[in-house]
């Protein structure tokens, strides 16, 4: 077992593929049915034919940039494990920010005294939509660490949102989560918050089309292209955030993004012209060692590689501050 785990290792490394001993790690344990800590418990055993032979067709697939996520068919997202299929985006560390940034602005909202009890049919204490949620993990993992919230989790495609069900399933939410097929922010009347929602978040596709080529293979070749780019120049969708988010948020709501390298200032420039948002916070990737800049909500450190802006903040701008703009496409120009 050590010598198997060891090679493939090495020739996950010689093919180029992340984090080699992690995927090798993943894919043996994948083949073998067996957790990852076993593996080191198992040294010396041997490997059936039928479990080699699984293994050899992992790797082949793997070492040709295959995402091992997609091969195991399971990812962990915020210490919690996900379902992921080729019809959703694979979870990231760097999203994990972005929950991050929701879990710290829901804690600070007031709360009612202890003991308080709200009368029936009354607004959970706060409502939440994750626009294009995929495999549901950041409303999920938002979810999971408030247990008095209630979201809403659209998605235009129905795989993904399958996907999300299920995964929401597992970890017995489907009592406060809603799952809406919608295109951007057009949901159905009846999935909107009464009063609106207090925050919008959403990792959108904001690759633009000219970069999709310059992506990693095991991301250009197999993760969704729809949930990668908005087939534009990448800021489509916060255009069409800028543009109907206001309207869909109670009074002094948040919007929380994911961006990609270098699009901080131009994705506060579009919100800036829709009129209806007014930037209050920018975070880097949770594990960076750069500090996020939080002119309203605060400032904290984070520790680790990723030097980028990984999230925008923005509060709803008052009503008589508005400047009524023209309506732009979710694509944008391309």
């Amino acid at each position: 077992m050590a010598r198997l785990l060891t090679w493939t290792r090495e020739h996950l490394a010689d093919k180029g593929i992340d984090e080699p001993r992690l995927s090798a790690e993943l894919l043996l344990a994948h083949a073998l049915r067996c957790a990852r800590i076993e593996l080191y418990t198992r040294f010396e055993s041997i490997p059936s034919a039928e479990q080699l032979a699984s293994l050899r067709d992992l790797i082949r697939r793997s070492a040709a940039h295959e995402p091992v996520a997609y091969l195991t068919g399971r990812k962990e997202f915020f210490s919690l494990a996900f379902e992921v299929t080729p019809d959703v985006l694979i979870p990231r560390p760097e999203t994990e920010t972005l929950v991050e940034r929701v879990l710290v602005h829901l804690g600070e909202r007031p709360r009612p005294p202890l003991g308080f009890r709200p009368p029936l049919g009354a607004r959970p204490d706060a409502a939440v939509l994750d626009l294009g949620t995929g495999s549901g993990c950041v409303a999920i993992a938002i979810l999971v660490h408030c247990p008095d919230v209630r979201m809403v989790a659209s998605d235009i495609s129905p795989a993904a949102l399958a996907v999300a069900r299920r995964n929401a399933e597992r970890h017995g939410l489907l009592d406060r989560l809603r799952l809406v097929e919608a295109a951007g922010l057009d949901l159905p009347a009846d999935a909107v918050a009464a009063g609106g929602f207090d925050v919008i978040v959403s990792n959108p596709p904001y690759v633009g089309q000219a970069d999709v080529a310059a992506l990693p293979a095991n991301v250009r070749d197999h993760e969704p292209r729809i949930a990668l780019t908005d087939e534009g120049d990448g800021l489509g969708v916060f255009r069409h955030l800028a543009e109907a988010g206001p309207a869909l948020l109670a009074p002094g709501g948040a919007l929380f993004v994911e961006i990609g390298a270098g699009m901080a200032g131009a994705v506060c420039e579009v919100m800036a012209a829709g009129g209806g948002f007014d930037h209050v916070g920018t975070w880097r990737d949770r594990s960076n060692p750069h500090w996020g800049s939080d002119p309203h909500w605060g400032s904290d450190p984070h520790w680790g590689s990723d030097p980028h802006e990984r999230v925008l903040g923005f509060r709803q701008t008052p009503r008589e501050r508005r400047t009524p703009q023209a309506q732009a496409p979710i694509g944008g120009p391309s």
